[in-house]
């Protein structure tokens, strides 16, 4: 007689959700196993034969440009098939360019030290202290004691959606994700358990790979990005590109003008993105019955709150503060003013961060045996792949900017289409703002891409400002790759989100979003009485 398959511990495989998984640590079925090794075998072969057939051809562009896009294509390979672990395929790509001559070693390595880097390792340490208190726990279930929320799984989707786009509108997309993230980890772990409880699932089900979780993650993602849409403070490339189109137009796009234009594309993208996200990772259960009773039975037992998630509160609320105050500033002096700029500049997103997850290990659990909430080796479980993911990411971002090759792919793009017409520069705008940002961050892309569509609309004679506001939207995309935007990469790294789900899912909404922007986004500026 075989042993049973022990109960899944669902707490513990969430806590220890990682970046990259081999075959051996995951549970698969037969025909996911095979798709899984030839995917990356083929990886394995594809991404050196890639590098060498486009170094190989006859392009009339810089040495280093065409080194660099070689390399990308090659990293890029490795990353979709994960023929090797996806942060060693992007350090691989690193190594590569210093070998190859692209740039020197400390030019390349820079860009770890940016405050992105370090907003994700502030971030990642809170989200562990909650994790590991129970704070993210009591979160979750208050979300779902709303009224109505709980009971089905689409509606808990779509309620933290909503919470995620309207925090993220003024507090930055990287941070919302961070602190919403161990709350959407809380939620995923009750209806896990309420499937295990309920016998609709395996004794030794994997909760990482439950269809509700990669829709849960996705939403908190792609539902930050579509939310930093709706003012102008609500992500970096909205304040680059609406700076970028003041100084070329000379077109002042006020607080309330912006949000005007944003707020009707920002709801249809929400919408659809509900529907993409259901329609693609269709939860395993629609309808939670029973779930008021098993919430108010488990908010009962978790009885008063502990030092330690005290502590944790404490130290979140710090932080969510202190990443809140530049934006209220914002809307009451203007970002335009001597104040905004001395306060964001002090307040920036990666300093906040650090400071909140220091007071982890100030604020004291027991002074007597001088224990704090956090310990070093609590922190040193944080996904560190992903921090290294996302630092290579942002290498490859800032020299495709440095090296000219960006501008040299869109001014070649444009000139081979032919482009005239506000209508054709806008939608090559949204395509190559959404292409750029897929490999590099949605800034990088916003400072690359504008500065090439104003003049190419202005040599066609078309009206820059809907092409420019067109490509600063669309910046905000990119939402095939854990690189694509730091929001995906937080995802990415709970470990929730396999790479194959996170292309599908990104691909059709890139697409879907594309299409919103350049129909509804001219009906909008000519509404409102821009240009």
């Amino acid at each position: 007689m075989t042993d049973a398959p022990a109960k899944t511990d669902v707490d513990n495989r969430l806590l220890g959700g990682a970046t990259y998984r081999s075959l051996g640590e995951q549970q698969l079925s037969p025909a996911e196993e095979r798709f899984e090794r030839g995917r990356r075998t083929v990886g394995l072969f594809l991404a050196p034969a890639v590098v060498i057939v486009f170094l190989a051809l006859p392009l009339s562009i810089p040495p280093s440009q065409q080194v660099l896009g070689g390399l990308l294509l090659g990293v890029i390979v490795l990353w979709v098939t994960e023929a090797v672990p996806i942060p060693i395929g992007g350090l691989l790509g690193v190594a590569l360019i210093v070998v190859f001559g692209v740039a020197e070693a400390s030019d390349v390595l820079a860009p770890f030290g940016s405050s992105t880097v370090f907003t994700f390792i502030g971030a990642f340490i809170l989200a562990q202290a909650m994790l590991k208190h129970g704070l993210a726990r009591r979160f979750a279930f208050r979300i779902l004691s709303l009224p109505g929320v709980g009971r089905s799984t689409a509606r808990v989707i779509v309620a933290f959606g909503v919470v995620t786009c309207l925090l993220s509108a003024f507090v930055s997309n990287t941070a919302t994700v961070a602190m919403l993230l161990p709350t959407a980890l809380g939620i995923l772990s009750v209806i896990a358990k309420l499937l295990q409880d309920r016998g609709l699932v395996e004794p030794g089900f994997d909760p990482t790979r439950l269809r509700v979780g990669a829709a849960l993650m996705l939403m908190l993602a792609y539902g930050a990005s579509v939310g930093g849409l709706l003012t102008p403070v609500g992500s970096p490339p909205n304040l680059i590109g609406r700076g970028l189109i003041e100084e070329a137009t000379g077109e002042r796009i006020s607080f309330a003008q912006w949000m005007a234009v944003a707020g009707p594309i920002c709801l249809l993208m929400f919408v659809v993105l509900a529907i993409v996200l259901l329609l693609l990772n269709k939860p395993e259960i629609r309808r939670i019955e029973g779930v008021e009773d098993y919430v108010a039975s488990q908010r009962a037992s978790l009885g008063r709150f502990s030092a330690a998630e005290r502590n944790t509160l404490i130290a979140f609320v710090v932080t969510v503060g202190l990443w809140i105050f530049p934006g209220i500033v914002a809307v009451v002096a203007g970002t335009e003013s001597a104040v905004y700029d001395t306060v964001s500049a002090r307040l920036n997103e990666g300093i906040v961060a650090v400071l909140g997850a220091s007071l982890l290990f100030l604020l004291p659990t027991s002074w007597r045996s001088r224990e704090f909430t956090l310990n070093w080796s609590d922190a040193a479980r944080i996904d560190w792949g992903t921090i290294v993911l996302f630092g290579t990411g942002i290498i490859f971002g800032s020299l495709l900017a440095d090296t000219g090759l960006a501008e040299t792919i869109g001014r070649s793009s444009a000139d081979a289409l032919g482009l005239g017409g506000t209508f054709a520069i806008t939608a090559f705008a949204v395509i190559l703002a959404i292409v750029v940002s897929e490999t590099t961050s949605n800034t990088a892309s916003a400072a690359v891409v504008v500065p090439i569509i104003i003049p190419i609309a202005a040599a066609a004679g078309a009206d820059p400002l809907v092409p420019a506001l067109a490509a600063t939207f669309a910046a905000s995309f990119g939402f095939m790759l854990p690189v694509s935007t730091p929001q995906n990469a937080v995802v990415y790294g709970s470990g929730m989100v396999p790479i194959t789900t996170m292309i599908r899912s990104g691909v059709s909404f890139d697409v879907l979003g594309a299409i919103i922007i350049l129909l509804l986004l001219p009906l909008m500026v000519a509404a409102v009485g821009l240009g």
